[in-house]
């Protein structure tokens, strides 16, 4: 795979950059700028080599409509606050442009190409719409891992009519990710959360081969436990994963890999209750599992403490309460104590994950955190993205 920081000439060539700045709007305002500083590595880099850069990206799920509402208007006046550069966002029909029309009258290096979902060619990877974007530009970029699960014409079809490259983040998030799956050094510890154990299934599955310790934490554990014949009350729990549990199990034995679920639980009456410590075997019909208790806390952290790498998906608790977060608090605040010492490689992703870290400004506090979302749980399944085997 070609990187785009090795290319040997990149002054006065027009470059078409697919990106993934699909941040969360109200009323046309950014609730969340997290996608938006990632890409700014890529920018600063390209117009450090005197580049055009257009960029493709997408907001939202306009289904090959337009859509005002989704617009990357405030995206372009973000980013060029941020940049302090010119952005320009050009509307106009990508049928109709051509090469030299796209920075014509215009004193900016950097020009953003309408929401790319507002042509239906987008998501069917129409050849002919990747055609005709790859007229508009020398060469193509993607530093989008976050889209790279996608078939889609700006994702994958594309690069069969430019040269193509990785961008930066697109290579960061990568070779972050070998570290969790292909060049592990190990102890290697796994904690793994959400509301259902049937969506990460497959990500359990493969990691369990590689991994010492998978820690099932959140809504899932409460399957493990009513598994275990534990009484788990009027806690979230999925229907007919007895099958899914017993294979978990059955494959942690063959490999070795120790699994760990809740010794002792917080409990409620209802999400917005005060919580209540209670050991697995006191729970009544009543309670609601929503966090994790201290016994629990302290085997992941002396888990995370011997512990050369670790993969962090998915929150302890209902976080959302403070009642509920120390579960989540604690798990980030060890895994930031041996990242400031340097002893872990910590990655960390999932959309709960990252806000839950975000309101704590820990941000920066681990080797890498994905924003990827789909894409991240894809590669740790185990699969191959289109995007990824379309630069390769």
């Amino acid at each position: 795979m070609k990187k785009i920081i090795d290319h040997e000439n990149l002054s006065n060539k027009k470059v078409l950059l697919r990106l993934d700045l699909n941040v969360p709007l109200e009323n046309g305002l950014i609730k969340d700028e997290t996608r938006i500083n990632k890409i700014l590595p890529v920018i600063k880099f390209l117009l450090s080599k005197n580049s055009q850069i257009i960029i493709i990206s997408h907001i939202g799920r306009p289904k090959g409509k337009i859509n005002k509402d989704l617009s990357l208007k405030p995206i372009c006046e973000n980013l060029e606050k941020k940049i302090n550069r010119k952005v320009k966002l050009i509307d106009d029909n990508i049928f109709k442009l051509t090469k030299n029309q796209v920075f014509q009258g215009s004193e900016s290096q950097i020009i953003f190409l309408e929401n790319i979902r507002f042509y239906k060619e987008e998501e069917k990877n129409d050849s002919s719409f990747a055609k005709k974007l790859a007229e508009l530009a020398d060469l193509f970029v993607n530093d989008a891992f976050s889209c790279s699960h996608r078939a889609h014409a700006s994702i994958s079809k594309i690069t069969e009519f430019l040269p193509s490259y990785a961008g930066i983040q697109l290579d960061t998030e990568i070779n972050a990710l070998k570290k969790v799956t292909s060049e592990i050094k190990k102890p290697i510890a796994c904690i793994i959360g959400g509301s259902k154990i049937s969506t990460k299934i497959r990500v359990i599955k493969n990691l369990i081969p590689k991994f010492n310790y998978i820690v099932i934490v959140g809504g899932m554990a409460n399957n493990i436990l009513s598994y275990k014949g534990k009484q788990i009350g009027n806690s979230i729990k999925e229907d007919n994963c007895e099958k899914i549990i017993n294979e978990i199990f059955e494959s942690s034995k063959k490999y070795s890999c120790e699994i760990i679920y809740p010794l002792d639980v917080l409990v409620g009456k209802d999400m917005q209750s005060k919580s209540q410590k209670k050991e697995i075997n006191d729970i009544k019909k009543n309670d609601m599992i929503l966090d994790i208790g201290p016994k629990t806390i302290m085997k992941i952290q002396n888990i995370i403490d011997k512990s050369n790498t670790v993969l962090w998906n998915g929150p302890a608790g209902y976080f959302e309460n403070p009642n509920f977060a120390n579960g989540s608090f604690e798990i980030a605040k060890a895994i930031i104590k041996k990242n400031k010492s340097r002893s872990i490689y910590s990655v960390v992703g999932g959309g709960d994950t990252i806000a839950l870290i975000n309101k704590i400004n820990s941000f920066d506090s681990f080797n890498f955190v994905s924003t990827a979302g789909g894409a991240f749980l894809e590669y740790l399944e185990g699969k191959e993205l289109p995007g990824i085997k379309a630069l390769n």
